[in-house]
């Protein structure tokens, strides 16, 4: 091989990782104000939720810990490590979602009740990923054992439609949450005394987000990741400056024993509470369910590089503040803000 072709295929494969790099971060970009919304604004409301009715009387800097060491590892364990790092991997030929789940456990074993062994799908060699071998596996006990049985089948239908059902929920919900736990900001900067106005508000603000629906997610994908890099960058400043301002020891709460602090002072409420919690993953089921707008690489940077993060530390923040502001957490996130930024 002469040193022209040797020359010319080391710059053309320069020019392909530029293009890779170039498309993973169009991509990320792209994912930020398509996946990661909701997520992203779960600050405005979650220590509210979660010392919500008994727990306003169990205040204290211990509970102020534990809850943001709930809120942590509950982003660690269900976001960043089940979603981010494994959920991502277990795709059905690029699609995501519960659905596409079962549909690629279905073709690699017999436990659907519908026919869905075709010859024209075992044409279709985009099943079969790179690399993956075209022969026979072993059969596991647990793979026969669920094949011989009817019941277990439709056990696992019945699991699938209730996932698909809680997704459809949890689509109709979480903008509304959202949304007015956005506008009830308006309520201490603008003064606005009368709820309804504040649901009203909210009311415009959805049918104009539906309204855009119609355009295509290429096309609202690139409105709102300006909004939420700034939101994000914003969350991230406060994060920090309420951590040095107020009790930078809140690092001490990344420790599970916090946990256990936490349930040991509030006990069964703190059980009953822990809805709350899981608010903090709100929308996190986005990044697996909406996968097939994009590939898994870009999804995995922007949410371990810029989303988690940017949480982590916005939670740290509010619970520094809470912490030595035990009266203000019915408006936590709101009376966070520094004054010279309302």
């Amino acid at each position: 091989m002469s040193s022209d072709s040797i020359r010319e295929r080391g710059a053309s494969a320069v020019v392909e990782r530029k293009f890779q790099y170039r498309q993973l971060l169009f991509l990320a970009y792209q994912s930020l104000g398509f996946l990661f919304g909701d997520l992203s604004l779960s600050p405005l409301y979650v220590y509210q939720s979660i010392f919500s009715g008994r727990l306003k009387h169990v205040l204290n800097e211990d509970a102020i810990f534990g809850a943001f060491s709930l809120i942590f590892w509950t982003l660690s364990i269900i976001s960043l490590l089940k979603y981010a790092l494994i959920m991502l991997s277990a795709d059905d030929n690029g699609e995501g979602g519960v659905v596409a789940l079962y549909s690629q456990l279905c073709r690699s074993a017999k436990l659907c009740l519908l026919p869905n062994h075709q010859a024209s799908d075992e044409e279709l060699s985009t099943y079969r990923k790179p690399g993956s071998s075209n022969g026979s596996t072993p059969s596991s006990p647990l793979k026969r054992f669920i094949e011989k049985h009817k019941n277990t089948k439709m056990a696992l239908l019945i699991f699938v439609l209730l996932g698909a059902c809680m997704a459809i929920c949890v689509g109709a919900l979480m903008p509304a949450i959202s949304v007015l736990s956005s506008v009830e900001g308006l309520k201490i900067e603008a003064k606005i005394t009368n709820k309804s106005m504040v649901s009203c508000i909210s009311c415009v603000l959805l049918i104009g987000l539906f309204v855009m629906q119609h355009r295509g997610s290429y096309k609202v994908a690139f409105v709102f990741p300006p909004v939420i890099i700034l939101w994000l960058v914003t969350i991230f400043m406060i994060g920090i400056y309420n951590i040095i301002k107020w009790n930078p020891r809140v690092y001490q709460a990344l420790s599970p024993y916090y946990v256990y602090k936490f349930f040991m002072l509030t006990g069964k409420d703190g059980w009953t509470n822990l809805g709350g919690v899981f608010l903090c993953v709100t929308g996190t089921e986005a990044m697996f369910a909406d996968l097939g707008y994009y590939r898994q690489t870009p999804v995995r940077v922007t949410f371990c590089c810029i989303i988690y993060p940017c949480l982590v530390l916005q939670y740290m923040g509010q619970a520094a503040f809470l912490s030595k502001n035990l009266s203000a957490v019915p408006i936590s996130f709101y009376a966070s803000i520094p004054g010279q930024l309302m």
